[in-house]
């Protein structure tokens, strides 16, 4: 008899799916050290979700700290390598202050980067694995895209000194603040406008690419807008388009990102759990200017999944009274397994696990 496989659970299940479904695509595992030197991190803190950095000095006096990231280190690496052509994911630790106590969190997280030139096919290729990635999580997801190109241009007409109040009305669809700012500040009311309705712009891709052609003004618009309906039409021939939305209000740091951006949620968790882009201004910062993008799959966030879901670790409970045969038992629960079922097996026969799908009684109080 065929040995069942072994169902992993949490973290390492959802780990060791996407591993397998990105070398599939050709990415290579990437290795790295727990710590790296504070420098790299000091540097970049606005690419960082969180700036709280755990440090501590060497031996030699040299300051490091415990890595909060992955992406600066793969960079560095390939900067430093002269690689223009990477395709690696990683299944790494990081290491975050969390909560009021500042506790140290450690969190297993997974994603992928390609460093290189980024023309069409690579960039559907990247977004096409982040929508495979929450398919493995669950069905129930949806991918919200956006562009950079649309927020630069449609804060083109406002002075740059508004632009991170307005970024954060955008974010959090304060459309109401945002008209605010602007009337405060004498923007046009037409620019206002538009500010605070592609704010509040949120819907199913083909619904919302109408909404917004309403809202492009000017070239870097037009042609962002126009980069989103490519990919759109690539990822819908691959029958992966129909869990994407629009929405304006993700919004990264201009300063290292450009392009698509986007975030990923599963039905159960209000927070994002899978969050990515293009960042090409990132390798020109590093003295590489080349294409990158990337994402990260968010794992801690996942324990608040699997609570809410609960999850089958069974697909059959099979259940028997004290009179039934034992070897009757045991070729029953054979039978399934063959079939490829995993079976929980309970002398409880009035029991209903929340772990199985279903429940086969044996014995004199079978029905």
């Amino acid at each position: 008899m065929a040995e069942p496989k072994a169902r992993l659970q949490g973290d390492e299940k959802y780990a060791m799916e996407l591993q397998c479904l990105y070398e599939q695509f050709g990415y290579q595992k990437y290795k790295m050290s727990r710590f790296e030197e504070y420098a790299l991190y000091a540097e970049n803190k606005n690419f960082l979700i969180s700036d709280d950095i755990i440090t501590f000095s060497d031996r030699n006096g040299t300051l490091l700290a415990l890595k909060p990231d992955v992406t600066l280190s793969i960079v560095k690496h390939a900067v430093a390598s002269g690689e223009r052509d990477t395709k690696v994911y990683y299944n790494e630790h990081v290491y975050r202050v969390s909560g009021a106590a500042h506790a140290i969190k450690d969190i297993l997280q997974v994603g992928l980067e390609h460093i290189g030139k980024m023309d069409l096919y690579s960039v559907c290729e990247v977004i096409l694995l982040a929508v495979k990635s929450l398919g493995a999580i669950d069905p129930d997801f949806i991918l919200d895209l956006s562009h950079l190109g649309l927020l630069s241009g449609l804060l083109a007409d406002i002075p740059e000194q508004l632009h991170q109040k307005l970024l954060l009305c955008i974010s959090q669809k304060n459309s109401h603040e945002i008209l605010q700012i602007c009337a405060q500040h004498q923007i046009e009311q037409q620019t206002a406008q538009r500010v605070a309705a592609a704010a509040a712009l949120y819907a199913p891709f083909p619904q919302a690419l109408e909404q917004a052609k309403t809202l492009v003004s000017g070239d870097e618009m037009q042609n962002a807008l126009c980069e989103l309906e490519q990919i759109y039409a690539v990822l819908k021939s691959e029958g992966c388009a129909d869990k994407l939305h629009l929405d304006f209000s993700i919004v990264n740091d201009m300063h290292y990102y450009n392009g698509v951006i986007f975030q990923g949620f599963v039905k159960g968790v209000p927070c994002p759990v899978l969050s990515g882009g293009r960042y090409d201004k990132l390798l020109e910062k590093m003295g590489a200017p080349t294409g990158a993008m990337g994402f990260a799959v968010y794992l801690d966030q996942l324990e608040r999944y699997d609570q809410s879901a609960q999850q089958c670790k069974a697909d059959v409970q099979l259940s028997y009274d004290e009179g039934t045969d034992p070897a009757l038992v045991f070729k029953t629960a054979r039978q399934l397994m063959q079939e490829g079922k995993t079976v929980l097996v309970s002398n409880d026969e009035t029991a209903h696990h929340k772990e199985a799908v279903k429940i086969i009684r044996m014995g004199e109080n079978a029905n």
